[in-house]
Parts: structure tokens; C-alpha cells; sequence
């Protein structure tokens, strides 16, 4: 079955209604569901957090019980973690099948939520600047700070947010692969949109600063592919 058969109705994918004039599709692309488990959903913490328990429970045990026995002990929590970790991971395919993010030479369109569907339009005029956290697989973050006037829910948004932004919720394309093209293609568009150009700076770490074009000042720490513009 086609991933994105749930979202038949869209008359472009990841959209809610056909493009306006002039307007075109940059980029597409969703979360890589492994980059997103870990980052948003921190799997690693929580196996090790079950790990250190069975370590633990072994240890407890061993000193009463054969060494043979003490290892059946722990096996329960060892269970118990790769149930939760397998939770985690069907959680973030879910939440990265169907996300669609989107960028246009005039918005950021984000289709974002596994159980309540919502598409968030955020024109560049909107965005004031736009942090990269960049991994060493290549995966990343592009956060987007709003201005004052725009406003979004943290908790209807989550996790498709910059971390720890709550007062200020900043959306982002979260857990995107080949990050620092996304966020090029996301420097020249608003360059080319938004009148006063610097108003928009795309901050990174751990990019090329080749990736960036010259507006831009670079700062900042998750599945996508460009399309080339018409």
C-alpha cells in the first residue's frame, strides 16, 4: 500500500490545496524515522535506562542466587526495554510517514500528525531566523523563530519543534536528511521573497560554510530530496 494513501484527498501531496499562481514546489521530504526516534523520542536514553536496570537486577541478584538464575532475573526488564524501544520506533514511523514538509519559493508548508491532521503555512515573511543542528550522519534540524505576531500551540505542534522553545515555539523540519541543502534552497527562497533579505539568517554548526550563501551568518546541533525548481 502506497505510505501516503491516507492523504489521497491532497491535490498535491503534503498540500491542502493546489498551488497559486506563480508559486512553486522547491523541496519535499518527511523525517528519517531512526534519526527521529532518537532525536525527538531519545530511544537510546531509554535503553540504556532499562539496560543499566537488568545490570542492576543481575548484579542484586547474583549474590544470592547462580549466576545462571541471576540472568533469568534480569530478564524481564530486558523484555520490558525492547518493548518500549519497539513502541518508540512504530511511534516515530508513524509520525514521520505522515509528515510532509514543504518549501516554496513563497512558505514553509508543514503537514504534520499522526492521529489529528494539520497543515501549518508559515510565509517567509513570518520567519525571522532559522537554526541548523546538523548530525554527523547528516541528518538535521531546521528550526524556524517566528515573529512576534505568529504564535503556535508547543503541544499540537510537538515533535515537529525546536526542543526547549516552549514559551516561543519555534516549528521545524525535524530529523531531515541532507539538512544543509534544505536549508540553502531555504536561504535563497527567502532572499529572493522577503524584501530585506538579512531578516531571515540561517545559523548552523557543523555545516560547510559553502553550504550557506553569503547572507547568511552561520550558529546551531531529521527523509528529504530536492526538487529542482521549475
Amino acid at each position: 500500500m502506497d505510505a501516503d494513501s491516507d492523504f489521497d484527498f491532497e491535490p498535491i501531496p503534503g498540500l491542502p490545496e493546489t498551488l497559486p499562481e506563480g508559486e512553486r514546489i522547491l523541496w519535499q521530504g518527511r523525517p528519517d524515522p531512526w534519526a527521529l526516534a532518537k532525536g525527538a523520542f531519545k530511544i537510546q536514553w531509554v535503553a540504556g535506562y532499562f539496560a543499566l536496570l537488568g545490570f542492576w537486577r543481575f548484579g542484586a541478584s547474583s549474590a544470592d542466587y547462580p549466576v545462571t538464575e541471576a540472568l533469568l532475573h534480569a530478564v524481564p526488564l530486558v523484555v520490558l526495554g525492547a518493548g518500549c524501544c519497539l513502541l518508540l520506533c512504530a511511534i516515530a514511523w508513524l509520525q514521520a510517514r505522515a509528515t510532509v514538509y514543504t518549501l516554496t519559493n513563497r512558505r514553509v508548508a508543514m503537514r504534520i500528525g499522526a492521529a489529528l491532521q494539520m497543515t501549518l503555512n508559515l510565509p517567509y515573511v513570518c520567519i525571522e531566523n532559522a537554526n541548523l543542528s546538523l548530525r554527523k550522519d547528516g541528518t538535521g534540524t531546521l528550526a524556524l523563530q517566528l515573529n512576534d505576531s505568529t504564535r503556535l500551540s508547543h503541544l499540537m505542534t510537538w515533535p515537529h519543534v525546536r526542543p526547549w522553545k516552549i514559551a516561543r515555539t519555534e516549528p521545524a523540519l525535524r530529523c531531515i536528511s541532507d539538512a544543509s541543502q534544505v536549508a540553502q534552497l531555504l536561504s535563497e527562497a527567502a532572499e529572493a521573497r522577503v524584501s530585506d533579505a538579512t531578516s531571515i539568517r540561517v545559523s548552523a554548526k557543523h555545516a560547510p560554510t559553502s553550504v550557506l550563501p553569503n547572507l547568511v551568518t552561520s550558529k546551531a546541533s531529521g527523509n528529504g530530496k530536492a526538487i529542482p525548481a521549475e
